[in-house]
């Protein structure tokens, strides 16, 4: 409180809410976990940090239904077509769509593995690509520089990943802005920093801008710790079923438990015996005088059934991520309609994680390479954007008969632009300008129609 008893602008009086706010002033805060650039938002100890990187690495790797959904992802994602779409009338910008289409062409090692390398934000919530740079200038004696082309501009050379498991720690600002990774990576294992300015960081779901986002797997890591537990009991259970119970008993009047180091060593040396019992082609034992060893057989019939509760956790970890379409038929159920509207659904969900892709490359990627190269495309309305396909293939039939209904009633007037889109949906060659069939003058017309009859 002031001399005067009022208190200065912009204070609080004690009941949380602020008085004359300055209109343009911060005055919260995001409240994201984090100290030295570590993040703690994850509240399982399992899943933070590291220990979580290596849990969905095993998620990925070593589970066979989550397998089956990321593969299906990544041969959905990969067969997608990208293109270029300028964003202007001028032919300044028809020009910056082709460059930036030369430089998808150019990119190293290919398209497919970039993208493909990409789709890893979806497993871990995050990755994190480096932006290099060339100039175009032919074939170069290092096989990094080399190029399609000889036209002296600036295109990119790679967008590599920085791999998860390489983050040391996040970079943030003072006003708590993001603006680096800092990574501690093989095989020098030296701390190197890469600034976001000349990185794609690409994130499947953030809370408080989270820079490392949240993975499609999350939902389904508990599912997949039961089960991974449940099929090591399975397995166990399995050979002692085939092998039976092994019970060996000792002569009378030796007592295993005697604390003598005698007794101790034949307790260890019996314990080891019924341990290591398997069915096999060495099957036996040897015992001295007086030692009985025995198999009994467990029940053949369990209170839970052990495969159907496995088969549960694989339904509900296939459904958080919208794809038990790849259940369908291997557990008898289902139908072709609900798996034509469940891979629908799935379709349309791997659509938004494209967006994500394409977001990264129209807000940061492009532009910055168009700016690299600002002389050469002067008088450029706007930066070209990229735009992805569909993830299934469109029903012509259904388009042609809506495009012919649209056309007839005058809604649609037919153009260049949906000739195109016409042309790409049916997988035709793209339009030659100035071409046309051939043209004919009467006489010759006539000479083709005589002949034709005859």
């Amino acid at each position: 409180m002031n001399k005067k008893g009022g208190y200065p602008a912009g204070a609080g009086l004690g009941d949380g809410v602020v008085r004359n706010p300055k209109t343009f002033d911060e005055y919260g805060r995001k409240g994201l976990k984090q100290y030295a650039g570590v993040m703690m938002e994850e509240f399982l100890p399992q899943l933070q940090g590291q220990r979580g990187i290596e849990a969905y690495k095993e998620m990925e790797s070593n589970d066979d239904v989550i397998g089956a959904i990321l593969f299906a992802i990544k041969m959905l994602i990969r067969q997608v077509k990208w293109d270029v779409q300028p964003q202007g009338k001028t032919q300044k910008d028809k020009d910056a769509a082709a460059f930036i289409k030369s430089c998808i062409d150019d990119i190293s090692p290919d398209w497919q593995s970039t993208i493909a390398e990409m789709l890893s934000f979806l497993v871990y919530g995050w990755s994190y690509h480096e932006i290099c740079y060339k100039r175009r200038m032919g074939k170069q004696k290092d096989k990094r520089l080399n190029s399609r082309y000889d036209d002296g501009l600036i295109g990119w050379q790679k967008i590599p990943i920085r791999a998860q498991d390489t983050l040391s720690n996040w970079e943030y600002d003072e006003n708590d802005e993001l603006c680096g990774m800092t990574q501690f990576a093989p095989p020098d294992y030296l701390r190197r920093t890469i600034p976001l300015e000349k990185a794609l960081h690409l994130v499947a779901d953030s809370r408080k801008e989270n820079p490392e986002g949240r993975s499609i797997l999350r939902n389904s890591y508990r599912l997949w710790y039961f089960k991974k537990r449940l099929q090591e009991i399975e397995g166990i259970g399995v050979e002692r079923d085939l092998a039976g119970l092994p019970v060996l008993i000792a002569p009378e009047g030796v007592d295993l438990w005697e604390e003598d180091p005698d007794m101790a060593q034949m307790r260890a040396a019996a314990e080891m015996l019924v341990q290591n019992v398997r069915r096999d082609a060495l099957e036996g034992v040897v015992l001295p005088h007086g030692w009985e060893f025995s198999l009994l057989s467990g029940g053949s019939k369990r209170q839970f059934e052990i495969g159907t509760v496995i088969e549960r956790y694989d339904t509900r970890i296939a459904m958080t991520v919208l794809a038990d379409f790849v259940l369908l038929g291997h557990q008898n159920v289902g139908s072709f309609a609900l798996s034509s509207n469940k891979t629908k659904l799935f379709s349309v969900a791997l659509g938004t994680y494209l967006d994500v892709i394409a977001a990264a490359f129209n807000s940061k990627a492009i532009p910055q390479l168009i700016d690299l190269n600002a002389e050469h495309f002067k008088g450029l309305e706007d930066y070209p954007k990229l735009v992805h396909g569909d993830l299934e293939e469109r029903n012509l039939a259904d388009l042609a008969a809506y495009l012919k209904d649209m056309v007839g009633i005058g809604l649609l007037t037919p153009d260049e632009q949906l000739e195109s889109y016409v042309r790409r949906e049916g997988s035709l060659p793209e339009k030659i300008e100035g071409a046309g069939f051939p043209e004919y003058d009467d006489e010759d017309d006539k000479k083709q129609k005589q002949g034709a009859g005859a």
